[in-house]
């Protein structure tokens, strides 16, 4: 089963980008949950790199990708300097298999920028970023919107924007990686209504103990205006 690793970027005591009242390290995990959550409905094992809020070196990180085995590494950051819009990294230098890694992350860049309408896309670049770099798996790094940038931040605050970053990685994710959703159980048929004339539906409204009680509540019936009768049965 194919292994993706989510890395939200910084955390503990490096806050990151900050801005607008806003910590990178804050909205690179809820963006990172939210894309684990979505990804539980495909066949694939997910796992942070980090579940709160900790301190974890670079290294960690992708000590942690690699000694689990990824298949994927996807790590998630917000962008400063005072830009706007989306943009993604792979490794810029040379190495085994990096046409099929820009390959599939052309097909998740493409796919989030689908979510994103009116979002500027800033390209699919290339960077010596550790992330991207020293994990043995094929990585890719997102930068979603810039922090100290209002017009972006105003959207980072609005759950609704980052669903909407979440779904365009899992789109993409699952497009690129061949994710099969998972088989959902299909609820039983529901049975059809006898139209046959002769079928009748008899209603019990309890059993009793006590012939008394029993005898009571069939009278009862038969005031309200229902047709009752009492049957004996032996356990």
């Amino acid at each position: 089963m194919t292994k993706i690793k989510i890395d939200p970027g910084h955390g503990g005591r490096d806050p990151g980008a900050v801005g607008n009242g806003l910590q990178e390290k804050d909205i690179t995990l809820k963006i990172s949950k939210k894309i684990e959550r979505l990804l539980e409905d495909y066949e694939v094992q997910v796992s942070l790199t980090r579940t709160g809020d900790q301190t974890l070196s670079l290294k960690q990180r992708t000590d942690m990708a690699n000694a689990w085995g990824a298949d994927y590494l996807l790590s998630i950051h917000i962008n400063a300097g005072s830009g706007t819009g989306f943009e993604s990294f792979t490794f810029n230098g040379r190495y085994n298999g990096k046409q099929e890694t820009n390959r599939k992350r052309s097909i998740i860049h493409t796919e989030i920028m689908r979510q994103l309408s009116g979002v500027r896309d800033r390209g699919e670049k290339e960077a010596n970023f550790h992330m991207v770099r020293e994990c043995r798996a094929e990585a890719m790094l997102t930068e979603n919107f810039f922090i100290d940038n209002k017009a972006d931040a105003d959207k980072l605050k609005q759950d609704a924007w980052l669903d909407r970053i979440a779904q365009g990685h899992v789109n993409g994710l699952a497009i690129a990686l061949g994710l099969k959703k998972k088989v959902q159980a299909k609820p039983a048929p529901a049975q059809k209504e006898s139209t046959n004339k002769n079928t009748f539906y008899r209603v019990i409204t309890g059993s009793f103990s006590d012939r008394s009680n029993a005898n009571r509540r069939v009278d009862e019936l038969k005031k309200a205006g229902f047709d009752s009768f009492i049957d004996v049965y032996y356990k």
